[in-house]
């Protein structure tokens, strides 16, 4: 079993990451218009030696409201968030929390795709700031050895992303950059 825990600082809304607070210096709308300045999200996720994902545990505040989400999978592949069974992600096997680059590295990893192939899966996505599941369909292509286009929503979004040996993502362009990078 593999644990997926990463701390990334943010540059923007669409990437608050794990173990780091932000003042975000503006307001974020939500789904019912409350303001929120203040946000701090832990997460970890479990997958397994094929990085397939098994749970995850999201946590912390949005403004001073308390975040605490339990995600997991079971052997059929259907998604539980908070014991509640959601079956539109049904048959996923890939995480993508929307805010964090960190969960991209669990399809290149899982895919393992040579340079100039592609593939396509659906993901589980939990959008934030709602927290709820929906499937999103994402196709990864391997332009080079540390370079993938990212393609999702039918192609409403493209990105080419750029990782590290790992793959974790340390270049999301317009999105987010990693401020301190590893070979590993």
């Amino acid at each position: 079993m593999k644990r997926l825990r990463r701390t990334y600082k943010s540059l923007n809304l669409q990437t608050i990451g794990c173990s780091s607070s932000a003042n975000l210096g503006r307001t974020i709308p939500t789904h019912n218009q409350v303001a929120i300045r203040w946000v701090k999200l832990d997460y970890q996720v479990v997958c397994t030696a094929a990085w397939r994902t098994l749970s995850a545990k999201i946590g912390g505040w949005l403004g001073s409201t308390a975040v605490d989400i339990y995600i997991k999978i079971d052997p059929n592949q259907h998604w539980w968030l908070n014991e509640v069974e959601q079956p539109d992600v049904m048959g996923s096997i890939d995480l993508d929390l929307n805010f964090s680059p960190s969960t991209n590295l669990l399809p290149i990893r899982c895919l393992d795709l040579a340079v100039g192939e592609k593939a396509e899966i659906t993901a589980a996505w939990l959008r934030f700031p709602s927290f709820m599941l929906e499937p999103l369909p994402q196709q990864y292509s391997r332009l080079d050895e540390s370079t993938y286009r990212y393609e999702s929503a039918g192609g409403q979004f493209v990105s080419k992303l750029k990782v590290n040996r790992s793959g974790f993502v340390i270049d999301y362009p317009g999105i987010w950059q990693a401020e301190v990078t590893s070979e590993y």
